[in-house]
This record gives structure tokens, sequence and C-alpha cells, in this order.
């Protein structure tokens, strides 16, 4: 009995890389309706629309699972470029210290105080 082909392992690896991919736009594509239905019942006056900042994390976390050329496709309310740096700005703010931080230089150990005096 001959061994199994590797097409009968790539294939469904192929198959479950194309079922995730296309379960993030539609993933994407849910958040900005739920954003959309959110602004519409929020205001029905036209004009510009306002995120907040929990709709544009949202929308940023799921933006950037889709990367930069699926949202050139499927992105319709604001462009991918923003969307990307509202995902920038998380991070940042994810990874900012400034909370944690003291203000002003570290004191000097007292035994190097002592041998500069």
């Amino acid at each position: 009995m001959p061994p199994p082909s590797a097409l009968y392992f790539l294939l469904p690896t192929f198959a479950g890389w194309v079922n995730r991919r296309q379960q993030e736009v539609v993933d994407y594509l849910m958040e900005e309706n739920r954003v959309l239905r959110e602004q519409l019942d929020r205001q029905l006056r036209g004009g510009r629309i306002r995120f907040t900042d929990d709709q544009r994390r949202r929308l940023a976390a799921k933006g950037k699972l889709l990367g930069r050329k699926l949202l050139h496709e499927y992105a319709c309310l604001v462009t991918p470029d923003t969307i990307l740096r509202w995902y920038r700005k998380l991070v940042a703010r994810k990874y900012d210290g400034s909370a944690r931080r003291g203000p002003g230089r570290p004191s000097k150990p007292p035994g190097t105080a002592a041998l500069v005096a």
C-alpha cells in the first residue's frame, strides 16, 4: 500500500487557512455594521460620523487581523490607514509605562554618596 500523498495533508491545511481568513473578514464586517447601527441610533441628522474610543478600539482590533490589502477591499467607514493608525495608538497606549514611573531621577545608593563626599 503506497504512503498517502502530500496533497492529502496540504489540501486540508490550505482549506483551513482560507476559512480562517474568510472568518476574519466576516468578523470585521459584522463589527463595522454594529458601529454603523450605533452611529445611526445617535445621529440621525447627518453630517460627519464621530467614533467613540470604544468603537475605534473594536474596529482597530478586527481590522489589524485583516491587514492593509483586505482592508482596502472591505473597509468602507474609514480608510485602512486610519484603522491601522488606531491600532498603533492602541498598542502604544498598552505599552506606555508613564503611569508607573515616578518623577525625577532615581536617588543614588548611600555608599556612592559617601564616596563622593
